[in-house]
């Protein structure tokens, strides 16, 4: 983990040339399609080596760069590509490394088009997934098999938090040749350096904290410089899912307070933590860095912090009443995805028919919390008044 001098050179120094642009502090949008050359030699270079300097933007583009080189030196990582989206990354990194007749080994529940990928598209190809529990290390790896490739995680999940022995799985997975990825999005590389644990690819949705608005999409792989190259010559120049340089500006302009911020939504959600400790309507908390955690002391060794994301059950006979809870919030908007400014909440019942709603399925019971920027008293007092209506 960098500590925070390195942090602040990589963020607001590292692959900025201030001279290049007439000296200004913010580097600009090269808001171009193609680059033109000199000579024909030079032209035949950039064709030989597409990675090697710019030829069309939807391969390289220098504001793209800047922020590839600030990403991948978070990460700790050799280098870095930036797509249109997080299930874009995800798509290219996965894609690359499986063929026909392979097996893919995969953490259960994660993210949705994540899942999409592996049983509607790959299964065309004759590419099978299993998904396990992989909270206990052991018997997750106990389904890799002999035609196993690739192994995928999501270290914390998005909604019930599960984490995984990161350094185990890859030191179990490497010598057999068998490639990792992550989904790193919740923790970002502020608070977990996963190429560190020796996972080859790490993946984050920018949307969310890197972007930090919600107002521009985003994804990140980080890897191997021989990994990425592999993967930009083929999934990322063939699918055109490279990220638009006002996009990547945009990023740019987050990453410079994603510290700040994640500061800030640490401490305000250890206070929304507490407050809901002592809500007679909470059955049970899910957050990697309270004592309560079934995986507390992996989370403690593998995660520096845990951000703005709360689950928990919530007591209620019927879905009505978890309806009127999450619509009677005021400062808590409704809505998908996570890291803005904005507080969110998303009840799980909001994926089931009302007539499917089962009082004894603790997952019909569960809600998602986003702490964003907002003071957390306000954000306990809309709590505590949504709860008293329950």
């Amino acid at each position: 983990m960098p500590d925070q001098q390195d942090i602040s050179y990589i963020i607001n120094h590292l692959g900025e040339d201030h001279a290049s642009y007439f000296n200004a502090i913010a580097p600009p949008i090269i808001q171009t399609s193609n680059f033109v050359f000199e000579t024909v030699d030079d032209l035949r270079k950039a064709f030989e080596d597409e990675m090697g300097g710019y030829l069309y933007s939807r391969g390289l583009n220098p504001t793209v760069d800047i922020l590839r080189r600030k990403l991948a030196a978070l990460d700790g990582a050799e280098d870095a590509l930036v797509f249109n989206n997080g299930a874009a990354a995800i798509f290219a990194g996965v894609v690359a490394n499986v063929k026909a007749g392979d097996h893919v080994l995969s953490v259960q529940h994660p993210y949705t088009w994540t899942a999409h990928l592996f049983d509607k598209i790959l299964s065309r190809f004759g590419v099978t997934v299993t998904y396990a529990d992989g909270s206990d290390t052991a018997a997750f790896l106990s389904h890799v098999k002999p035609n196993t490739t690739f192994i995928y995680l999501e270290s914390p999940n998005s909604w019930w938090l599960d984490i995984q022995d990161l350094r185990a799985i890859a030191d179990f997975a490497k010598p057999k040749g068998i490639v990792t990825m992550i989904d790193n999005t919740y923790c970002t590389p502020i608070y977990q350096r996963t190429i560190d644990f020796g996972i080859d690819i790490a993946m984050q949705t920018a949307t969310k904290y890197i972007g930090g608005h919600s107002d521009t999409l985003g994804g990140v792989l980080t890897g191997s410089s021989e990994m990425m190259r592999k993967i930009f010559l083929s999934e990322y120049l063939c699918a055109g899912n490279g990220i638009q340089p006002f996009n990547a500006w945009l990023l740019l302009r987050g990453l410079r307070t994603l510290p700040a911020r994640l500061d800030r939504i640490t401490q305000s959600t250890l206070k929304v933590l507490e407050f809901l400790k002592t809500v007679p309507q909470v059955e049970s908390l899910i957050f990697p860095l309270d004592s309560s955690f079934s995986q507390y002391e992996l989370a403690k060794r593998q995660m520096k912090g845990a951000s703005g994301l709360i689950s928990f059950y919530i007591k209620a006979e019927n879905i009505e009443s978890i309806e009127k809870f999450c619509n009677s919030l005021k400062a808590f908007r409704m809505a998908v995805s996570w890291g803005g400014h904005e507080s969110l909440i998303i009840p799980k019942c909001a994926g089931i028919k009302q007539s499917e709603f089962d009082v004894n399925n603790p997952t019909h019971r569960l809600i998602r919390l986003y702490i964003g920027l907002e003071e957390p008293d306000f954000l306990i007092n809309d709590l505590s008044k949504g709860f008293s209506g329950v």
